[in-house]
């Protein structure tokens, strides 16, 4: 499985599979048999945990004469292997937002966005129990790079587990990031969420406390406290 950004110069197989299809677009397993240099039970192997992994797809070719051919291409999924400004941009909107309106703006921003996304992310929850809503919102956190588990606590509540920070250098910076998660854990479970531990707190992971029966609840105390303590 790849898990990191790739660079000019792959250093698996895989990665030069990938790569390769990133400067193409589209090759059968004959193009990449020929420009890796390896048999097509090889190419064929590395492909098929490509596809595993959710990172290449394939569409049939039909041809005039013979068999079809399998044609592959990267999936939207493998666009985020590559190095991106992504980052950048986002740094730079977030500091003319805060140099033109200091935190309040920067939270009035990122609470719009968030806002459009849960709205995009209902129809994924709706009409579950709670036990499904935590499983495909730990699904979505994971989709975005969080690294996201769940489980359910003998008391009927749930916890969710962060074990990576997809935005960890960006909410070092704008802590306001960090508020946008559990409002969108609420929003999308229709229940109280409490940060129980905190990566930007030197704990190993960020874990959220999913209380089964208890209303949502107001989150800006713990954004207030974290920008005090940033201030000082």
């Amino acid at each position: 499985m790849i898990t990191q950004p790739l660079g000019e110069i792959p250093e698996k197989t895989q990665e030069a599979i990938v790569l390769h299809l990133k400067r193409q677009g589209e090759l059968t397993v004959g193009d990449l048999c020929s420009v890796l240099g390896i048999t097509s039970m090889a190419v064929r192997r590395h492909l098929t945990g490509l596809q595993k992994d959710g990172l290449i797809e394939s569409r049939i070719e039909r041809q005039t004469r013979g068999r079809p051919t399998y044609k592959y291409k990267l999936t939207d999924k493998a666009e985020s292997l590559f190095p991106s400004g992504g980052s950048t941009l986002a740094v730079d909107l977030l500091d003319a937002v805060y140099e033109q309106a200091g935190h309040k703006g920067v939270m009035e921003l990122l609470s719009i966005r968030n806002k459009k996304r849960i709205e995009r992310l209902k129809a994924r929850v709706n009409d579950k129990p709670l036990a499904q809503r935590v499983e495909e919102v730990a699904k979505i956190f994971s989709e975005d790079g969080y690294m996201t588990e769940w489980e359910g606590l003998p008391d009927g509540n749930f916890i969710i587990y962060q074990r990576h920070c997809a935005v960890h250098d960006l909410a070092n910076q704008f802590r306001q990031l960090c508020l946008m998660e559990p409002q969108m854990m609420q929003a999308l479970l229709g229940v109280k969420v409490t940060r129980e531990k905190y990566i930007l707190r030197d704990d190993p992971l960020c874990a959220y406390l999913v209380h089964a029966s208890e209303q949502p609840q107001e989150l800006t105390q713990e954004l207030n406290q974290d920008l005090a303590s940033d201030s000082q």
